[in-house]
């Protein structure tokens, strides 16, 4: 539970670092989010989520 929270914070940390320091290339970036169609949001979701928890599992071994 402990690695969760760390992995939150961090997770908190990076995206507040990339608003201060980018806000209007993030901007950009979620104005253009919006012509994305649900169906690749939900695959890429999907992609990354699986990426992650392979990161996590061979880590974690």
């Amino acid at each position: 539970m402990k690695e969760l929270i760390i992995a939150f914070g961090l997770f908190l940390f990076i995206e507040g670092l990339l608003y201060a320091l980018f806000p209007a290339k993030m901007k950009s970036m979620l104005e253009k989010l919006k012509m994305i169609s649900d169906s690749q949001l939900r695959a890429g979701g999907l992609l990354f989520s699986v990426i992650g928890f392979i990161i996590i599992w061979y880590f974690k071994k």
